[in-house]
């Protein structure tokens, strides 16, 4: 990437999602290092472009990327907008098209078409395999801040955004006998699921590796609530499946699924197949005893400014070394390009 190009921060196609990949300090840093910054307008980031504009980006129309200069990086979370539009350039944004998601193939079609790269910031992780950022930590947070504000009948439709100050308010505004098992509970989501659940007063199981390794399906069902936050690239055993639902002893009655893996085949919960979302954010999946289930596809973005700020703080010394490439983003290239060329049985 040529400096004198910099970085691209495009707007969202969601109105839903107000978060950014690089917030203003963050960019007044890439400024000071020689790297120019340009930003589209966005009636929907949690951050205003008059910010960006005092931090020394130059502050562009929204949708304009497709027209920014051919060796600038396009920065975003989400696929960008404009299906029919063919992707030229270097993108950097969760591509969710590399586990079989229902819409993988369409958008490696746009790479095709345009020329263009992906570096999925799903797949920046270090040598051993770890991510680098992530937004896991408040995804957790917001989703079991959710099923405990539910299970309390507190859980208004729609959803708005806010800040964590009046979500813990909520959280700390009532206390009750419920208990939570969180799954994944040593990972970035699922310490902040553990934490939202300790503001709100909840007794909480954790559970990681060992404890699904061996599944005690009775001990599951004997919480009233499950969040998970299994992140996984390989199919396994369900922890939650039909005849479980069915089951008349069955204590659990909300489950918040923050990973949301629905149309993968990597889906831990197959007793649901479609997301949930802030209009309708919980869907009843049984009826006597009953179980409901949330799966918000973008929980960090109820949280705007605190989920941005800390997933920024984590990318902005990765973005600084993007010019010269190598380390992270060459393993970001090479997940791209084994996924145009499709599974090892099919070249």
């Amino acid at each position: 990437m040529r400096n004198s190009t910099g970085f691209w921060l495009r707007g969202e196609a969601s109105e839903n999602e107000r978060r950014t990949p690089l917030v203003p300090a963050d960019a007044a840093r890439l400024i000071a290092g020689g790297v120019p910054v340009t930003v589209e307008e966005s009636a929907h980031r949690a951050f205003p472009a008059a910010a960006y504009a005092a931090a020394g980006a130059r502050v562009v129309p929204g949708g304009t990327w497709p027209d920014a200069p051919p060796a600038a990086v396009v920065l975003g979370l989400k696929e960008p907008s404009s299906a029919s539009v063919p992707l030229s350039h270097r993108h950097v944004f969760f591509g969710h098209a590399y586990k079989g998601q229902g819409g993988g193939p369409a958008l490696l079609r746009r790479f095709a078409e345009g020329g263009g790269v992906l570096l999925d910031l799903e797949y920046l992780t270090d040598e051993h395999g770890r991510r680098v950022v992530a937004f896991g930590h408040w995804a957790g947070y917001v989703g079991a801040a959710l099923a405990v504000l539910h299970r309390r009948g507190l859980l208004a439709a729609p959803l708005r955004p806010g800040t964590r100050e009046e979500l813990d308010e909520r959280l700390r505004g009532a206390r009750d006998d419920a208990r939570a098992l969180v799954v994944g509970a040593l990972g970035r989501s699922g310490r902040g699921a553990c934490e939202a659940l300790a503001v709100a007063g909840v007794r909480t199981t954790a559970w990681d590796v060992a404890e699904t390794r061996d599944l005690d399906r009775a001990a599951l069902l004997g919480h009233d609530l499950l969040v998970n936050t299994v992140f996984t690239t390989e199919p396994g055993p369900a922890f939650l499946g039909p005849d479980d639902v069915a089951r008349a002893d069955r204590r659990l009655a909300v489950v918040s699924d923050v990973t949301c893996d629905v149309t993968s085949a990597c889906h831990r919960l197959p007793v649901y197949d479609r997301v949930t979302d802030w209009a309708a954010p919980v869907r009843r999946l049984w009826s006597a005893p009953p179980l409901d289930v949330i799966a918000i596809d973008n929980l960090p973005s109820l949280l705007p400014r605190e989920s941005s700020t800390a997933f920024s703080r984590g990318l902005l010394p990765h973005l600084a070394v993007l010019p010269r490439g190598g380390g992270v983003w060459s393993r970001c290239e090479e997940h791209f390009h084994n996924a145009r060329r499709g599974p090892a049985s099919e070249r």
